[in-house]
């Protein structure tokens, strides 16, 4: 038989006095105890010496391996190649670059073998005090940047003694300026400009040897942090980097005092042009994830053969595009033209974007029409107000609070007084009827009316809060009744994302690009939770008795379209937003396993007319991209959310409370389909 584990105080008297053995051992012999360390040490270095990079020729040294972006489909979204980095020599790049580059980077660096022992031990002091610093060399940092794979990219003991040992090893066999020359060749800037001659003529108009001392220290000051302080997209943080290099110039001889003093106080000057970057079916998920993956990676390791896999769904992407060109073409139409007067301000703008509720994956992305032309995007980056597409958020917290959908209330004018004075006298286009109305009605015909009471009773906080934890979470909620009609301006992003969650029986799932990233052998380097945790917002019961309200409105109200003119018969429910004066119009649809949503609008806010309804403009692109996946069976048709759609209010029963929405076919078809139900 084993014998008992030592109980917890025996074991602690054990360990003190083993503790108390080796302090005597060093006590006794001092000397050897203090060899012990660094012999283990050198040791450790000797044993990682054979795991190194060779660094036979460096100008070959980085392979040109693409990585790309992958679909979960398996078809190639999109190549990183690297582009012509038109090699310059050292003769061909301005003095004021190295002068800036040495001064900022890497002041020892004609002094030193690869290691600069002092700046070493400073920046690990510095680091045991709580202060993180680096003490990297150029001669290491272009190491780390050239074997990003064979040395690694966790910040660890080993990678560093790795990263040093080849950093000797290229100081060992190039010279000072042939490992200047590779450096400035191999750093990226971001907009596809690679190397120090690229990003000249990206960012200034000109070739590397023309820059001037200010362009060279805005260049330099980049490569610290290359997006952070990016002067096209932070260009007063990058105007603060750039005078950070002209002090250390000044401070090392490079730069006079006052030549200090005159410089710093110029602008930014910009002539920028990006580099061309191959199309795409989904462009700007590209753009945000080569920035991305640059900051995953390191600083400059997305040229690295790397293979981004995505949860976009190719055959689903395309269909967005077509569908989003399509009618974007008409509505164009509508406008007035493109640029009527040559003003870009005619141009309507959309976003689209669809994902699985289920798991959170984004299958397509639409973030705008043309990219070459407007790269800002209308899925992440443009804030506008929902309008009527907010209410269900309305709906979800009153029955949270424990109203029903057969709850009744007054379609009538209402006016609630405010507390700084006056009233809130939300109306909608038609008069009140003056009749009792179910909360499952208010919500498929979109009644203001009907909505503003309801808001006034649950509290726009609890509205607010409720959105937040369904998944509007970027965007700033004001807590006043008007929320209730989608006054707060938010993204189609984050309204996708929180009609999944009601798509998802009330839990939130955060919608994901990228499923994994693998190295050009097809080792996995990361690998992102395929079945996210599900965060519950709220229970499913009222996220059911939501979900029945929204199949009313593809049924019979706002959204009718569906069914009747699409002729969509799966298990969908949505809602349409229109905003004051027709400046914004929003379709989301649910389906258990899809979530598709659409705003289109101006640039600027401008009333796009009557055909600029949710329903008009918007639903049809939303329609399109489902028929395509409910015909090509990349959604199941049969798929049905948590409760039967006959637990919708019959007809019968708004006939039974004389509210509107309800016909003499209707009755038959509702007995029908229980009937049909009942002996399937």
């Amino acid at each position: 038989m084993n014998s008992p584990p030592p109980k917890p105080q025996a074991a602690r008297a054990t360990r003190l006095e083993r503790f108390r053995r080796l302090l005597a051992a060093i006590r006794r012999h001092p000397v050897r105890a203090a060899l012990v360390l660094p012999a283990l040490m050198l040791l450790y270095v000797l044993a990682l010496i054979p795991f190194t990079p060779g660094v036979g020729d460096l100008r070959r040294a980085k392979s040109a391996t693409p990585s790309v972006v992958m679909s979960s489909d398996g078809v190639v979204l999109a190549e990183f190649k690297r582009p012509d980095r038109r090699w310059v020599t050292l003769d061909h790049i301005a003095p004021s670059v190295v002068d800036a580059l040495i001064a900022t980077e890497d002041r020892r660096f004609y002094d030193h073998h690869g290691i600069d022992v002092r700046r070493t031990v400073a920046a690990l002091l510095s680091t045991l005090t709580g202060d993180l610093q680096g003490g990297s060399t150029l001669t290491q940092q272009l190491a780390r940047n050239l074997y990003s794979d064979e040395i690694g990219r966790k910040v660890t003991l080993t990678r560093k003694i790795k990263e040093a040992i080849t950093a000797l090893k290229i100081e060992a066999l190039y010279t000072k300026r042939e490992i200047l020359e590779t450096y400035l060749n191999t750093v990226p800037f971001l907009f596809n400009a690679f190397g120090i001659e690229l990003a000249a003529r990206t960012y200034f108009g000109k070739p590397a040897e023309r820059i001037d001392v200010l362009e060279a220290a805005t260049l330099v000051g980049m490569l610290k942090a290359t997006s952070a302080n990016n002067p096209l997209r932070h260009p007063e943080r990058a105007l603060e980097r750039r005078n950070l290099v002209l002090g250390q110039m000044a401070k090392y001889g490079k730069l006079t005092t006052a030549q200090f003093d005159a410089l710093s106080k110029r602008p930014l000057r910009l002539n920028f042009e990006r580099q061309p970057v191959p199309p795409s079916p989904v462009p700007h998920i590209v753009r945000h994830l080569r920035d991305w993956l640059m900051e995953w990676a390191g600083e400059r390791h997305y040229y690295d053969g790397l293979v981004v896999r995505t949860t976009i769904d190719s055959r689903l992407q395309a269909a967005a595009n077509k569908a989003v060109a399509r009618q974007m073409a008409q509505l164009q139409k509508l406008a007035g033209g493109e640029r009527r007067g040559g003003h870009a301000r005619d141009v309507l703008q959309v976003g689209f974007m669809a994902m699985d509720p289920r798991n959170g994956y984004v299958r397509a992305w639409v973030g705008g029409r043309d990219f070459a032309k407007e790269e800002f995007d209308q899925v992440s980056q443009a804030r506008r107000q929902p309008g009527s597409a907010f209410k269900p958020f309305v709906y979800a917290a009153a029955f949270t609070a424990g109203y029903r959908s057969t709850s009744l209330f007054m379609d009538a004018p209402v006016s609630v007084p405010l507390e700084g004075g006056g009233y809130w006298e939300p109306h909608d286009v038609s008069a009140p009827s003056g009749r009792a109305m179910t909360l499952r009605d208010g919500l498929v015909y979109s009644k203001n009316t009907i909505t503003a009471q309801l808001v006034h009773q649950v509290g726009p906080k609890r509205v607010m809060n409720l959105a937040w934890a369904m998944g509007v979470r970027e965007s700033k909620l004001d807590p006043v009744l008007s929320l209730a009609l989608g006054t707060s301006p938010v993204t189609l992003q984050e309204m996708v994302g929180a009609y999944g969650t009601i798509a998802n029986m009330g839990h939130f799932v955060q919608p994901t690009i990228v499923s994994r990233i693998e190295d050009r052998e097809g080792r996995v380097l990361a690998e992102f939770d395929p079945q996210p945790e599900a965060v519950p917002a709220m229970s499913a019961a009222p996220a059911l008795e939501l979900l029945n309200a929204m199949r009313g409105v593809v049924k019979e109200g706002t959204g009718a379209a569906i069914r009747k003119r699409y002729g969509i018969t799966a298990d969908v429910a949505g809602k349409t937003g229109t905003t004051q004066e027709n400046h914004d119009a929003w379709f989301i649809m649910m389906h258990p396993q899809l979530v598709a949503g659409v705003r289109v609008g101006f640039n600027e806010k401008r009333n796009m007319g009557t055909w600029g309804t949710g329903a008009r403009s918007a639903l049809p692109m939303v329609a399109d991209v489902f028929q395509e996946a409910l015909r090509n069976h990349w959604i199941d048709s049969r798929a049905e959310f948590g409760t039967p759609r006959l637990a919708a209010i019959p007809a019968y029963q708004r006939m039974r409370d004389r509210t509107p929405g309800w016909s003499l076919p209707e009755v038959f078809d509702d007995v029908r389909q229980r009937l049909r139900k009942l002996f399937r």
